[in-house]
């Protein structure tokens, strides 16, 4: 399955930006610019949580903000804004990334501080 998704504008959802997502099984690419283009890629399963944002005006015209936290350095976190099927597009991508990281076997982990913590008797 694939999504391809222009960024629309809040008012009447109107595809007249020249942003273009294209969501797949295994990566996420922004392409910007009219002009001078920039293309930027994200692998699937570097994607760690995805949040869906809906303001008032993109809840009258259908439209919703998609917010992936990834591990990439590029972006840390990606925008997918004011797109048709955000829900679509964010369930899709929560499986896909989940799917993605399973299938490369990789292993999300979490900093909890506990190296942080000092041992008052080091001679045990």
């Amino acid at each position: 399955m694939e999504f391809k998704e222009r960024k629309r504008w809040v008012f009447f959802g109107l595809p007249f930006t020249f942003t273009v997502y294209t969501i797949k099984e295994d990566m996420i690419t922004l392409q910007e610019g009219f002009l001078n283009r920039k293309e930027n890629d994200c692998y699937m399963y570097k994607v760690q949580d995805v949040e869906l944002l809906r303001s008032f005006g993109e809840r009258i015209f259908g439209l919703g903000t998609v917010k992936c936290y990834t591990g990439d350095t590029t972006n840390k976190e990606l925008f997918i804004t004011h797109v048709k099927n955000a829900k679509a597009i964010k369930d899709f991508i929560l499986e896909a990334s989940e799917q993605a990281r399973l299938k490369r076997r990789t292993l999300n982990m979490l900093d909890i501080g506990a190296g942080e913590v000092d041992d008052p008797d080091p001679e045990d």
